[in-house]
């Protein structure tokens, strides 16, 4: 380290430096904040226009609940937005819309799927289930009619998905799939206890607080499933 002591005149430039620094700073941060020009602010033209990528609709076939709609999608729609904007199948719900509460569960190929996190495009040929497939035509479905008598709702949002993915756990239990809680992966069936459906059914969240009576359902309609 130097033992000379710093003069004034070299603080004063320090000094004069940051200043500048930070007018510049504050300079550029109004800028941004102004509204643009009339020529900034005017759509694109010309060269400029055709660097800007257009995607443009495609021909696409999905099969949902059993009917085959011919659809022309952008390939960058998701299949909930396919659901919910386009065939007006609104049961499936758009709830975080980033695959985190499973509000827009369906099924495809029997399945769970968050369609919220899958592009409709990648789904041309699969078979698509949504709640408003799930009844057996005029009939509810034994997961629906369980979700009524067991009181597995309140507020009802979380509902739709939390059927679609009743319907795949129970299809789960009873074709023998080891879950993350199954005490031994090696055995050919699997137990209906809570601990095996509140695992399968963690994806969903119910944000009114109905697991019990979700998990109590899901026991009851597996119970008449495999009867």
């Amino acid at each position: 380290m130097s033992d000379q002591p710093s003069h004034p005149a070299d603080d004063a430039d320090v000094d004069a430096s940051r200043r500048g620094f930070m007018q510049s700073a504050l300079l550029v941060a109004g800028a941004a904040q102004l509204p643009l020009s009339p020529v900034e602010a005017a759509p694109a033209s010309g060269a400029a226009a055709a660097a800007t990528p257009v995607v443009p609709p495609r021909p696409l076939t999905l099969n949902v609940n059993g009917t085959e709609h011919q659809l022309s999608l952008e390939p960058r729609v998701t299949l909930l937005d396919a659901l919910r904007e386009v065939l007006q199948l609104t049961g499936t719900k758009k709830g975080c819309d980033r695959g985190q509460c499973g509000a827009c569960t369906v099924l495809v190929d029997g399945r769970r799927v968050n369609a919220c996190l899958t592009l409709a495009i990648m789904h041309q040929g699969a078979k698509i289930t949504t709640i408003e497939g799930i009844a057996q035509g005029e009939n509810l479905a034994p997961i629906q009619a369980a979700f009524i008598e067991y009181d597995a709702f309140q507020c009802g949002y979380c509902t739709p998905g939390q059927i679609c993915s009743a319907v795949a756990c129970i299809a789960e239990m009873k074709a023998g799939t080891a879950s993350a809680v199954t005490p031994d992966v090696r055995q050919q069936t699997v137990a209906f206890t809570d601990p095996e459906i509140r695992e399968r059914m963690s994806g969903n969240l119910c944000r009114c607080g109905a697991y019990n009576n979700i998990v109590t359902a899901i026991q009851a309609a597996s119970a008449q499933t495999r009867a």
